[in-house]
């Protein structure tokens, strides 16, 4: 640790102003981006707001995670353009950065075992020799605290399931405490429980005036968690509103290729989102010798 915050020490850093509410935080206009020879992207665009929670949603290699990237500025697209925080993204060096946005990837992996809270407290090095250096240890502790992962501060992050892992992760990411936080499929590794934990902890992180992305594959979670969201498609985004508006059934039909039924629910009214299945298949199934 004393190596990394050295690092950022080294540096002078402008400290980053707030985002009003509703105020851009950072935006993709226009982004293309190819893999081999496949446009991944190819004209995508999307805004980011503070005090909201965006869900990045759309079908396996539809491009969710590599617009994260790129609205990170993890990722230089060849067209198009990327600002955070009012700036072009290749203007901020990558110290800068980190004090401005924080990224949670899909997998978390560590060469040591360093322990949980060690592995929790890297999310501070950004801030290292700043007035909010003495932020560090309420940070850290309040961010273990959110994920519940305080009762394995002592583990070696090596020895934890896949799904403590992942909160572990998500908790270094909080810890870091930027106003824009970018999460890649957070719940994938968590059980029902810690899902709705971890979208509890972007809604209030939201509600506090961060702007937040999350990339999600399920409809019924973004529906129930996110003020907007992002259908992406075709190499570019679909869709873009609320959850209510954007969830209709000709869309997400087309969009997954599979037909769906989208219905409120009895009691919130949240946009329920189920596979259209033939009746008569059901009940054949339901039939079936044991």
């Amino acid at each position: 640790m004393s190596g990394v915050k050295e690092l950022f020490r080294r540096r002078t850093r402008e400290l980053p102003a707030p985002v009003e509410p509703g105020g851009l935080a950072a935006e993709a206009d226009g982004v293309r981006v190819v893999r081999g020879r496949r446009a991944v992207l190819d004209g995508a665009r999307i805004g980011v707001r503070a005090g909201e929670v965006l869900a990045l949603v759309g079908p396996n290699g539809a491009g969710k995670s590599t617009l994260l990237s790129v609205l990170a500025g993890d990722l230089a697209p060849a067209a198009g353009t990327v600002r955070i925080g009012g700036r072009a993204a290749g203007e901020w060096s990558a110290p800068e950065l980190a004090l401005r946005r924080a990224v949670l990837p899909q997998t978390a992996e560590l060469s040591f075992p360093f322990p949980v809270a060690d592995v929790v407290r890297m999310g501070r090095a950004p801030w290292a020799g700043t007035a909010r250096e003495a932020e560090d240890g309420a940070a850290v502790a309040e961010a273990m605290a959110a994920t519940e992962v305080t009762e394995f501060a002592a583990r070696p992050f090596s020895a934890l399931s896949g799904g403590e892992r992942a909160r572990v992760a998500l908790a270094r990411v909080l810890a870091q405490r930027t106003g824009l936080l970018l999460l890649d499929e957070p719940t994938a590794a968590l059980d029902l429980r810690h899902q709705e934990l971890v979208l509890r902890v972007c809604r209030e992180r939201a509600a506090a005036g961060d702007a937040v992305v999350v990339v999600l594959h399920d409809l019924g979670l973004a529906a129930a968690h996110a003020d907007r969201v992002g259908v992406v498609h075709g190499g570019g985004v679909a869709a873009d509103g609320p959850p209510a508006e954007v969830f209709g059934e000709e869309l997400l039909s087309r969009v997954y290729r599979q037909p769906v039924e989208v219905f409120p629910h009895p009691r919130t009214g949240v946009p329920q989102v189920v596979p259209h299945r033939d009746p008569i298949a059901a009940h054949i199934g339901s039939h079936r010798p044991a």
